[in-house]
């Protein structure tokens, strides 16, 4: 009887009619309902395309996207692809900044003075299924990472403006390079 009433008080609201709803008012309590569903997935998957702090940077610059461009939100897909796609594009024009400052100090070092830091073999699964991760090339990454947040192959798609056979054979890859070097 108690759970029933805590439903009828405070019903379950998805994430697109919470969105639909914050981007015609600007209510703030539903961004931070927003926030709250969608954080830690965001985070996790920003994490596995970068480092901590950049992680960190564009979770911050994505929620303030959300907040600024919400009049440009469409409800016709599901808002944590909506949202991821956001994420992708602030961490491209973030990586593409970088580059330029890396360039530009790169060209400053000596060749000799750049190091290459092997990778530590350590038989503990978790830590070799990072390091595997890591090497994947970014787009196989991606895709592997964006399933491994539960999107289908037809929302990864949409995420990163890819066709659906394209996604296909970015995770075949990905998967083949797991069983490679962890087995079946």
């Amino acid at each position: 009887m108690i759970l029933s009433l805590k439903k009828w008080l405070n019903p379950e609201i998805d994430a697109e009619t919470l969105m639909s709803r914050y981007a015609k008012s600007g209510n703030n309590d539903l961004l931070k309902r927003l926030i709250e569903l969608h954080a830690d997935d965001l985070y996790h998957y920003l994490i596995s395309q970068s480092d901590i702090e950049l992680a960190k940077d564009i979770s911050q610059k994505t929620w303030l996207k959300v907040i600024d461009k919400r009049e440009y939100y469409q409800s016709s897909g599901t808002f944590k692809a909506w949202l991821f796609t956001v994420a992708r594009n602030a961490l491209f024009d973030e990586m593409r900044k970088l580059q330029r400052f890396k360039l530009i100090v790169d060209q400053n070092i000596e060749p000799e003075l750049i190091a290459i830091k092997p990778l530590e073999h350590n038989e503990d699964m978790n830590i070799k299924f990072r390091q595997i991760l890591e090497q994947l090339p970014f787009v196989q990454r991606e895709a592997f990472v964006l399933q491994q947040e539960g999107f289908s192959i037809a929302q990864i798609a949409d995420i990163t403006q890819q066709k659906i056979e394209t996604i296909k054979t970015r995770l075949r890859y990905a998967k083949l390079q797991f069983k490679q070097h962890i087995g079946a």
